[in-house]
């Protein structure tokens, strides 16, 4: 379908959407040795947005462009004519039916088999529109979704199935009727979908309550019958390669399945419980991709200094907070930042959440006596340059990565301590001697998450004087300071944020610092050092947060409540 001025997309993109006519030529020299599209190499080279490359299609073929592609409930029906991996494999999908006319948003103008396809299928007249791809994909996600039914629709269905294994495929196109298997499918993609960490399956005497955790808080989302928990464990057990027969021991287990096109990989436990087995799955996303050090919230004045901490030869570089703060994914960006061939990079982990390219990374396995003290002296035996161990729990880790520290090797790991200058105590109790953790240290950064406030919601609030008073803890409040929270909508679940970021304390191991580390010092007299030397607290880098419009004065306060 062309205009009846047909253009060239290139002089499009030039006179009507601004893109430089040198940006355009120089690809248009490019595709007549690669026979790319111009948009490929445009978009590959960043010279024009998704947006701006769709829009010119739109103008260069006549047809509508689509902003925001939704499936219509009048149009779900169709969808059930079209297999969602053949929606994917063409990037089409209907959005509306008017008596013999379908309107179907599409990616590629030229594509007409798809057309075709569709109105051989329906019998309908074809209308093509353009969309975004990535915002076509999720248009398609949500509609094959809707069609299924969504989690609470399968509740009711559930009775006393036999559960049977499925392979590895996309939970969104199985058209697997038992029940059980519908439901917990359900369950999964439903977490997905917003976002949860982990799904907490909890027995009661007389019910049994699923909660989803969402941006570190546990939400209820569903009262499945209590007469299936015995079959919804069991189906994931199954998943899992469990054993189904054993109830009365904890097990642990992993899989992986596939939500939407992206993969996702699932660790699951058990625990026996008066009232029935209990299960907690914890969600990672693989094609999430790993986080740079810029990208978890480390305030730009700190991003240098952190920076030269971990490209220093050797020494020990800590990171502390409680659980869920967030320290391996910290970990894990400073060895991205850090990774290069040049390098030999061994971490031991429990467990190996993530997979980094280039590095070698070692499953802790208590079953064969294989914990972190064992790993990190075999690692050593490698010829490592830098060493990641995922937590020093006892003294036996604490006093290896502390000699292998000063023996020339850069080392990575967390504690479980409430501040910065508590992790420095930490190790003198755990038996290192005070001069050697003084000498090892080059390092050490405290962590927190706290939820951001909504965009889509996002509304300026005045805070209660009480609060900010003790936000600001004696300070003068700026006159000109605007607070946001967030008013609640669909797409935060109506608490009004989405998503975390992180708030940081950076303490530098100086020459007063090890001074008071080799004296016995307590970790009181450390911090008041460190902050008399410009260590900007957790509680500060909160504030310069709520400063920023990021996130709201009573989130700081929950977070920090313990750092004045």
């Amino acid at each position: 379908m062309r205009p009846l001025k047909w253009r060239q997309l290139g002089d499009i993109l030039i006179r009507d959407k601004g893109v430089p006519e040198g940006v355009v030529r120089q690809a248009l020299r490019e595709q007549e040795s690669t026979q790319q599209r111009l948009g490929e190499i445009l978009r590959e080279k960043g010279e024009a947005s998704e947006i701006v490359l769709t829009e010119a299609l739109a103008t260069q073929s006549g047809m509508e462009y689509v902003a925001e592609p939704k499936v219509k409930t009048s149009a779900l029906h169709l969808l059930t004519t079209v297999p969602i991996s053949y929606a994917k494999e063409n990037l089409a999908v209907p959005l509306e039916i008017d008596g013999q006319t379908i309107r179907l948003a599409v990616v590629d103008p030229g594509n007409n088999q798809i057309l075709n396809d569709l109105s051989v299928l329906t019998g309908c007249r074809i209308i093509p529109c353009l969309a975004e791809p990535d915002k076509l994909i999720a248009a398609i996600n949500q509609g094959y979704e809707a069609l299924s039914g969504g989690g609470d629709n399968s509740v009711g269905d559930i009775g006393q199935e036999e559960s049977e294994a499925v392979p590895l495929e996309d939970l969104l196109d199985t058209s697997d009727e038992a029940p059980i298997i519908r439901f917990v499918n359900n369950l999964l993609t439903q977490a997905y979908r917003q976002r949860a960490s982990d799904i907490h399956i909890e027995p009661f005497e007389t019910e049994m309550i699923v909660r989803y955790r969402v941006d570190g808080l546990l939400y209820e989302v569903q009262r499945p019958p209590y007469r299936a928990l015995s079959n919804i464990i069991s189906r994931l057990k199954i998943m899992a390669n469990l054993d189904i027969a054993e109830k009365r021991l904890p097990q642990d287990g992993r899989f992986s399945i596939r939500i939407a096109g992206k993969q996702a990989d699932i660790r699951m436990s058990t625990l026996p419980t008066a009232f029935g087995e209990r299960v907690v799955l914890r969600l990672l996303d693989k094609s999430s991709g790993m986080l740079g050090l810029e990208d978890i919230g480390i305030d730009t004045a700190m991003l240098p200094q952190i920076k030269k901490m971990i490209q220093k030869s050797h020494g020990i570089f800590l990171v502390t907070g409680p659980t869920g703060a967030g320290k391996t994914t910290t970990l894990y960006s400073a060895l991205l930042d850090i990774n290069s061939q040049q390098q030999n990079i061994i971490t031991v982990e429990d467990p190996i959440e993530y997979q980094l390219p280039g590095v070698g990374q070692i499953q802790v396995n208590s079953k064969v006596d294989l914990g972190f003290a064992q790993g990190l002296r075999s690692i050593l035996r490698q010829d490592p340059d830098v060493i990641m161990v995922g937590e020093i729990r006892d003294s036996e880790t604490a006093k290896i990565a502390v000699q292998a520290a000063l023996t020339g090797h850069l080392v990575f790991s967390t504690l479980h301590t409430n501040d910065s200058a508590g992790a420095l105590a930490r190790l003198v109790e755990m038996g290192v001697e005070p001069f050697l953790a003084a000498s090892a240290l080059v390092g050490v950064l405290a962590q927190r998450l706290v939820r951001t406030v909504c965009p889509y919601c996002r509304a300026s609030y005045q805070p209660e004087k009480q609060l900010l008073a003790e936000l600001f803890d004696g300070t003068e409040v700026p006159t000109q300071a605007t607070f946001y929270r967030g008013r609640g909508c669909s797409h935060c679940m109506d608490v009004g944020y989405l998503g975390r970021t992180g708030l940081y304390e950076l303490l530098e191991v100086t020459d007063p610092i090890r001074h008071l580390v080799t004296s016995n010092a307590d970790a009181a007299t450390i911090r008041q050092q460190a902050l008399k030397m410009g260590m900007r607290s957790l509680r500060q880098a909160g504030l310069a947060k709520v400063l920023a419009g990021e996130t709201t004065v009573e989130e700081i306060l929950r977070v920090t409540q313990e750092e004045v």
